[in-house]
């Protein structure tokens, strides 16, 4: 099960940013210390309440999250919720992808501030794009490899929930769809993985293959009265 952090701190002040076309991201933190808004933990804790609903056959047992304090805390929220007794591991090759020299800046702020590379995410696609400093989709699906192959070796039949980020979860469809790169980019472009969202991959007898049973359901929020948020990255995604 692959779990988006609610919504986030950084989530709230980069579409306030968008929207007012400002340059920069007025971030109250370093990108790994932002936390959840007011509307993340109660999405966070209606999804954990959602859970309890699930058969003792159908729970976690583990939950690994992203180092990232929104991840980790929705995580933490999550389980609380749940009233489950797994442990929660925090695990970096979860973390969201690095943006280097582009961190804190809107696409706007990118265009005035860095037009050369303005120009190169849009010749190379954000999937080959790695900015000075920073990672590409193709370096973060490389840690996701690594991370897969441990899951991989789990016992038969172990569950596994996972909370990260929204570009983590299109990477890992990438990888386990055995998606090409532009089928990724087909599901970005269109698609918004949603805050608190639940992604959900199962494999018969634990063995083969991973088939891809739910992709983005946020039904559990609207269940509890709980505000839907979507922020997403920038949808020009292709290369051009």
């Amino acid at each position: 099960m692959l779990v988006r952090h609610g919504e986030s701190l950084g989530n709230v002040a980069a579409s306030a940013a968008t929207l007012s076309g400002a340059e920069v991201i007025d971030v109250p933190a370093r990108d790994a210390d932002i936390d959840l808004s007011r509307i993340g933990h109660e999405q966070a804790a209606a999804l954990g309440s959602s859970f309890t609903k699930l058969p003792p056959s159908e729970r976690p047992d583990i939950v690994w999250c992203s180092p990232y304090a929104r991840a980790r805390r929705t995580a933490e929220i999550i389980v609380a919720a749940a009233g489950w007794t797994v442990p929660v591991l925090a695990d970096e090759r979860l973390r969201d992808r690095e943006l280097g020299i582009l961190d804190m800046l809107t696409a706007e702020g990118v265009e005035l501030r860095l037009p050369e590379e303005a120009h190169r995410r849009r010749w190379l696609g954000k999937f080959y794009y790695r900015p000075p400093g920073g990672e590409s989709w193709t370096d973060v699906a490389l840690r996701l490899r690594s991370f897969r192959s441990d899951v991989e070796q789990l016992s038969r039949g172990e569950r596994v929930l996972v909370v990260s980020h929204d570009a983590v979860i299109l990477l890992f469809r990438y990888l386990l769809d055995g998606l090409s790169e532009q089928g990724l980019l087909d599901i970005a472009a269109t698609t918004t993985i949603l805050n608190a969202s639940l992604t959900r991959y199962v494999r018969a007898e634990g063995l083969g293959p991973w088939t891809l049973e739910s992709f983005n359901v946020a039904d559990h929020l609207m269940e509890h009265g709980v505000t839907l948020t979507e922020h997403g990255s920038d949808a020009d995604v292709h290369p051009r």
